[in-house]
């Protein structure tokens, strides 16, 4: 078993200290010597202006207006030809969303999955990813939780749009914006205590230093327990970051974060005893019973990140951006935990292994930003370059218990005991060592055909190389192959026609392709039977409206045609012993709707409806046959989350979430009954510097289901669980 060390990577992090410190003393030095032209207070770049607007903007309201992110050019979200929802830090500590996949419970199109417990899946228009999030723009990938005390919203971008993002994002991407340095002062700190001992206090404190000057620091610390038996999280983390103007029209940004989670792997619980021909359901249990050894079921990751971003203005219409992310992330987590059920319902076998993974991620984007006339028409180009390197290591242990052996009966009344586990490497244990290179460019034309007609055209190519090593010891023929190294050459358009019948609404019609190579999201997946085939595909078709119903509020809706192709699949449908070739095909359909905002200066509102129809359109394997769903996606969801305020000091808050019947795996034999869930808050100003608020998850105290990672991994909802926070700015 790996024991975390209490220093991990000396060396490294010091070095990444170093580096973070240099940032902040070069700044002071730059600011200090600053000319007094710099120091009048007039150097002031689009990304300092513009990041200021949409930071108050998000404190302020659930709606928002523009995003960066989406094309790389600033542009107002209802002139983007894709559906996007973007959850504002205000709904955030609204409805005291601790994750992501609590933010983005009131957002259509987009559901979790369990993933193992030691991570976040989430479920896109479908499809399942662990590796398509990103912050600020750039690939964050490291299977693991992320937490939100330093951002200042989260972008959701459905429908794949490998010409923004690159290869991947095959439903759609998530994009942290985090909060950074900037002249306006920030002087705030929030204190949570609620049930499970859940203990959070996080602070953001920053302005000015001078007039070329400023600096902020964001900080996390929580220590919580859990409904579930034997869980608990404790994580922590600082992310200091300098802005500084370096002449009239340059700025430099400099971040550095250092984030830990430890917490305990949680599998949830089995389904009932399976019958032929019949679905069935989980087997029904306390809903905090823990099956396996939770003591033994231990994950963390640790994750140091440093970014540098320079943004010069040439002119108001012209200007050149670059940001470099360098992170390095250690990850473990160890997994004891149930099987299926015997036949009498009274016994579950335990089994476990343990994986450890290194990553280092190097990054650099560039982009071109001009805006001119020609042929009678405006033209907002963006044209860039990006080069990425990532190199990742994991190894693979199976557990085993008394007398060696591979699994251990309990008994489902005392389904969570501490187990005596040695581990050790056989033959399927992987242990591997993976360097992707990317080299990128790309050119966009958002083009003003008329004044009710925008086109957005652009494209992207991708020389995506993967180098694998097989470096398994046991069980390992000596004459194998064991190095893999591919190259894809990826070519990934988007197209949009934008029409706007009145300036606030707009109708668009979009195509978007992108790609999943071999190695998968975690970029190791190469082996010998893979490593010829062609990358997965995948092409999205969306025809949509948006309406600003007043600059506040906004409602969108969507319909869209996800298909996915060189699906792994057999080559004889009827022969489950045939082998599996990339002749495959899924396709997801459906309908998205949701209305954000504020309908009056006292009631804000958030409302969701998403039709999900996803299915495999061949056979691929045995179990799963042609017309099978897609797991973790039921085909009706609708939330609704509102707040008023009764009195300048007393608000009141009520969300509901419905969601319909999901499969826990592709094979569809074991669904998840569909769920209501009501939660409910309080909000009272003390003071113009002093707010508390109390928040009630599951309000009814039902009983649910809440996602599932396989047959045998479900996990129950919470119970009714109360949160208490307090607000403070100084």
């Amino acid at each position: 078993m790996s024991t975390k060390p209490a220093f991990r990577g000396a060396t490294l992090r010091a070095l990444l200290l170093a580096t973070a410190a240099s940032f902040l003393a070069t700044a002071a030095a730059v600011a200090d010597e600053a000319t007094p032209a710099e120091q009048d207070g007039t150097a002031v770049s689009s990304v300092t202006v513009h990041g200021a607007k949409r930071e108050q903007e998000s404190k302020s309201s659930y709606k928002i207006t523009r995003s960066t992110s989406a094309t790389r050019t600033d542009t107002d979200l209802i002139d983007v030809p894709q559906a996007v929802s973007v959850v504002s830090i205000k709904q955030i500590n609204d409805q005291a969303a601790g994750s992501i996949g609590d933010a983005v419970r009131y957002t259509p199109g987009i559901f979790s999955a369990q993933g193992e417990g030691n991570r976040e899946t989430l479920v896109l228009r479908g499809n399942s990813t662990t590796g398509d999030f990103f912050v600020d723009g750039v690939r964050d990938d490291i299977q693991t939780y992320r937490d939100l005390y330093n951002i200042d919203r989260l972008e959701i971008f459905r429908g794949p749009n490998a010409m923004i993002f690159g290869r991947g994002g095959i439903g759609g991407v998530i994009n942290r914006v985090t909060k950074v340095a900037g002249w306006n002062p920030v002087r705030e700190v929030r204190a949570e205590l609620g049930s499970y001992s859940h203990k959070r206090l996080q602070g953001d404190i920053g302005g000015a230093v001078n007039d070329t000057l400023a600096l902020r620091l964001t900080g996390v610390w929580q220590d919580s327990g859990s409904y579930r038996d034997g869980v608990d999280n404790k994580r922590w983390g600082v992310n200091p970051t300098a802005v500084v103007r370096l002449g009239q029209a340059t700025v430099l940004q400099l971040g550095y974060e250092h984030f830990e989670d430890d917490r305990i792997a949680d599998r949830g619980v089995p389904s009932e005893f399976r019958v032929a021909g019949k679905v069935a359901k989980p087997l029904k249990t306390p809903r905090g019973q823990f099956f396996g050894d939770s003591e033994g079921s231990l994950t963390w990751t640790n994750t140091d990140a440093a970014t540098v971003f320079v943004e010069h203005s040439f002119s108001d219409r012209f200007s050149l951006r670059n940001r470099t992310r360098y992170a390095d992330y250690d990850k473990f987590y160890q997994n004891v935990f149930t099987g299926a059920v015997n036949g009498a319902q009274t016994t579950v076998p335990i089994s476990a292994y343990n994986q450890t993974t290194q990553r280092q991620n190097f990054l650099n984007q560039t982009d071109l930003n001009l805006t001119v006339d020609a042929g009678g028409m405006e033209h907002t180009i963006l044209a860039g370059f990006e080069y990425g390197r990532q190199i990742t290591e994991n190894r693979r242990l199976e557990g085993r218990f008394a007398g060696g052996a591979a699994s251990v009966t309990l008994p489902i009344s005392a389904s969570n005991q501490r187990l005596p586990t040695t581990w050790v490497a056989i033959a399927s244990s992987g242990d591997n060592k993976g360097t992707t290179t990317v080299k990128a460019a790309y050119v966009q034309d958002q083009v003003s055909l008329t004044s009710q007609l925008k086109l957005v055209a652009g494209v992207r190519y991708e020389e995506f190389n993967t180098n694998v090593t097989d470096r398994r010891t046991v069980g390992f023929p000596a004459s194998q192959q064991r190095v893999f190294d591919v190259t894809d050459k990826l070519w990934s358009p988007r197209v949009g026609l934008i029409w706007k019948p009145v300036e606030n609404a707009s109708v668009y019609a979009g195509y978007s392709r992108t790609y999943l190579p071999r190695g998968g999201d975690q970029l190791t997946g190469l082996s010998i039977s893979n490593q010829n085939l062609d990358p997965e595909e995948f092409q999205n078709l969306e025809l949509g409206a948006k309406w600003d119903i007043s600059p506040a509020f906004n409602v969108t809706a969507a319909v869209f045609q996800l298909d996915r192709s060189n699906v792994l699949a057999l080559s004889d449908p009827n022969n489950a012993a045939s082998p599996t070739v990339p002749i495959g095909k899924q396709r997801t359909k459906g309908f998205e709707a949701s209305a954000t905002g504020e309908l009056t200066a006292q009631w804000s509102f958030v409302a969701a409806y998403s039709y999900s129809d996803g299915t495999f359109l061949d056979t691929v394997s045995g179990t799963v046959r042609a017309g099978n769903q897609l797991a973790n996606l039921p085909k009706h969801s609708g939330s609704l989350w509102t707040r008023y305020n009764v009195t300048p000091k007393l608000g009141l808050g009520l969300g509901a979430v419905v969601q319909g019947k999901r499969y826990a795996a592709t094979d569809n034999i074991v669904a998840m009954p569909g769920f209501e869930r009501v939660d409910g808050a309080v909000f009272y100003t003390l003071s113009d510097q002093v707010n508390v608020q109390l928040n009630v998850e599951n309000l009814l105290d039902k009983h649910y289901y809440v996602f599932a990672h396989s047959n045998d991994n479900i996990t129950p909802g919470s119970p009714r669980a109360v949160k208490v926070a307090l607000t403070a700015r100084f």
